[in-house]
């Protein structure tokens, strides 16, 4: 029909690729956006380190390998077209001791699958040919893993809605979802809007909502708290792009890196800790609501069980700035903990399934009229654009 209404719940980059994906496919569509806070890109999209991958990590065969190499393309484009800053500074992924060079052979294995382009592998002199300042034994170089602005993204998103006639509604929290002569009801407080489909991309709330319309209880979202350094201006050139760590193929993070932003600041992190709160940004933030539910579900038994080691090391190293940077000194040895202040932070929603396991790739729910995003962490947002044409195409 084309005059149905597309209701979409939240106003992250990838909710609002997805409404502006469906005004460029159907016009006449009516698409309304609902977001709880009193603006877009608060939350993930907005605490994010701004970094457009290029697709060395993932799954070959995986959405997350698919999308986020179309994606990347996709957004190019755009920034290009809208003026947005996209800056091509390039990443290494460093091997910084023996027992790390036969991950790097399979993750350059996996890159090349992936089609990442322009990858090369390089010897120490290589690396420093790069990054002057970093040391390391080997190394993966991505010269067209970039930079942006992922909040400027989403803003532009949301013109294109409304540009088209449709609705960016915000301080919607939606908090009833029901079934109505064949519609969708959406309700917050005493407000409701009804909509021929919907679809959930509410981010770190993504369960709980999807649930509010009836989808399954898992997998559920477990959220983790990325805290960043900054590093001092005296020292911010000592790196050019982007230097990481090879990853624990354990473990759905990339490990605390150095990322230069658009801006020109260098930032180090982010890390990796079990937040307190869904929307926990400071080590203070607590609710027994979140921790009651995260406790009730088995599979954060599990996960407790299986990485606890790696869990407390991680607390040591938001609690300790020394053992923070002691990790990203042995990549960049002359950038200690005098060199930085503690900058900002996010929180990851990291799905979780019943088994303990955490959920890698991303992962999209049908429940009738209702689609749900239920698993969409990095590269989410370099593969908005992509992950749009991916939930558009299977609705309709």
């Amino acid at each position: 029909m084309a005059d149905e209404t597309i209701g979409i719940v939240g106003a992250g980059i990838v909710g609002l690729a997805i409404g502006r994906e469906i005004t460029l496919r159907r016009p006449g569509t009516r698409v309304v956006v609902l977001e709880k806070e009193h603006d877009v890109a608060l939350h993930q999209t907005g605490h994010n380190s701004g970094v457009v991958h290029a697709g060395i990590y993932y799954q070959p065969g995986s959405l997350k390998a698919a999308l986020c190499t179309r994606g990347r393309s996709l957004l190019r484009e755009y920034c290009q077209e809208r003026s947005i800053a996209y800056d091509e500074c390039g990443k290494l992924v460093v091997a910084v001791r023996p027992d790390e060079m036969g991950r790097l052979d399979a993750l350059e294995a996996r890159a090349r699958e992936n089609d990442v382009p322009g990858l090369r592998r390089v010897d120490p002199a290589g690396i420093r040919e790069i990054e002057p300042h970093a040391a390391g034994l080997a190394a993966l170089h991505s010269p067209e893993t970039a930079i942006t602005d992922f909040p400027g993204v989403a803003r532009a998103f949301a013109e294109d809605i409304t540009t088209a006639g449709g609705e960016v509604r915000t301080g919607w929290a939606v908090d009833r979802i029901t079934e109505r002569g064949g519609r969708i009801e959406v309700a917050a407080g005493e407000r409701r809007l009804p909509v021929d489909r919907l679809i959930v991309c509410a981010g770190i709330q993504s369960d709980r909502v999807a649930r509010l319309a009836g989808d399954a209880p898992g997998p559920v979202i477990v959220p983790f708290r990325g805290e960043y350094m900054r590093v001092s201006a005296a020292k911010a050139d000592m790196v050019r792009g982007m230097i990481y760590p090879v990853p624990d193929p354990r473990y759905p993070f990339l490990g605390v890196h150095f990322t230069r932003r658009v801006t020109g600041v260098v930032e180090v992190g982010p890390n990796a800790v079990l937040a307190t709160a869904r929307e926990g940004y400071r080590r203070s933030d607590v609710s027994l609501r979140d921790l009651a539910a995260l406790a009730a579900w088995p599979g954060a038994w599990r996960m407790a069980g299986q990485h606890w080691r790696t869990g407390v090391k991680e607390v040591r190293g938001s609690l300790s700035k020394s053992r923070y940077m002691a990790e990203a000194m042995r990549y960049v040895p002359e950038i200690g903990a005098a060199d930085v202040e503690r900058a900002g932070a996010g929180v990851r929603a990291q799905a979780l399934d019943r088994d303990g396991g955490l959920v890698d790739d991303f992962r999209i729910h049908r429940v009738g009229p209702v689609t749900a995003v239920r698993n969409a962490p990095s590269p989410a947002a370099t593969s908005s654009l992509a992950i749009a044409e991916h939930v558009v195409e299977e609705i309709f």
